[in-house]
């Protein structure tokens, strides 16, 4: 019971670190990354991040791979249905939703929060590349159904995946308001036009 009680108290470390990290770089940028502020932040000992990632720079690719493993997460409730077109749908509004939840670890995912001189590792880039093949793999299934024209599963994904991640960059940054209600006006008329443009 110890060593679970343990473990547990340990992944809720991890998990304050990466929050606290995610913010810090989001709201301040990478100067206000110190061993000090996230033990501050955290309510841990300034040894914290050694001890669970080995280092600032491990901090930092952790919480773009902690980001993306929460977008997989959320997009894989998605189940495949009969109409693979309407589980585009359904999977963007679940990334949407995921950035909206988890605005800070987003921007240090894809950059728009500035890393200053640290860089993201291999494990943080092979677990975005993940969250890509699930896309592509949605893609690929509604081909062999029919559903879209044959193609490159590749291609068609980094266009479905470049409008939607540009519609929520915006919209994170609060530059979507172009109409009173951007959700119904911008978001789902593009990613249906789109879809609409590949299923013929």
């Amino acid at each position: 019971m110890h060593q679970q009680e343990a473990g547990t108290e340990l992944t809720d470390v991890r998990r304050r670190l990466i929050e606290a990290a995610a913010r810090l770089l989001g709201e301040e940028g990478p100067s206000a990354l110190s061993t000090r502020r996230l033990a501050r932040e955290t309510g841990t000992s300034t040894m914290a991040v050694y001890t669970h990632f080995g280092g600032m720079a491990a901090l930092v690719s952790a919480v773009a791979a902690e980001g993306f493993r929460r977008l997989i997460a959320r997009v894989a409730e998605v189940e495949p249905s009969d109409d693979p077109v309407g589980d585009f749908k359904r999977m963007a509004v679940a990334y949407r939703a995921n950035a909206l939840d988890n605005r800070y670890l987003y921007a240090v995912m894809f950059g728009s929060a500035s890393l200053g001189g640290y860089r993201l590792d291999a494990t943080a880039t092979e677990v975005g590349e993940e969250a890509f093949t699930q896309l592509r793999d949605a893609v690929a299934r509604a081909m062999d159904l029919g559903a879209l024209r044959d193609g490159d599963p590749s291609a068609v994904a980094g266009q479905f995946w470049s409008a939607l991640h540009g519609y929520v960059m915006l919209e994170l940054a609060g530059y979507h308001q172009v109409t009173d209600d951007p959700e119904h006006d911008v978001l789902w008329p593009m990613l249906a036009h789109l879809l609409t443009d590949l299923s013929h």
